[in-house]
């Protein structure tokens, strides 16, 4: 379970036994969602946010800071996503202080 960026109290992570679509599982404290990246032409058009499954949802601010911060990293959580699942090799965990906006 690499855990790929923190920001805000939010953790960003992936599991190891990921599928398609492109997607990250945020979480913080005992909260988690998953965003799916949806792209046509290498450009992101959506992102659109999962309920986990036996997990409780994150609150409506911290979506919207994940969204934010989603919007402005999501060509690093490809590449993070092209290394761990495509190259196989280890991913470094981030850790972003300066406030998106």
């Amino acid at each position: 379970m690499p855990k790929i960026f923190e920001y805000l109290g939010l953790v960003f992570f992936f599991y190891a036994n990921e599928h398609l679509p492109i997607h990250v599982h945020i979480s913080k404290e005992n909260l988690e969602s998953k965003a799916e990246l949806i792209f046509e032409n290498g450009e992101l058009l959506e992102i659109k946010f999962v309920k986990v499954k036996s997990r409780k949802g994150l609150g409506e601010v911290d979506l919207k800071n994940a969204e934010k911060f989603i919007k402005k990293y999501y060509l690093s959580i490809v590449k993070k996503w092209e290394t761990f699942f495509v190259l196989k090799a280890k991913v470094s965990c981030e850790l972003i202080n300066n406030k998106v906006k």
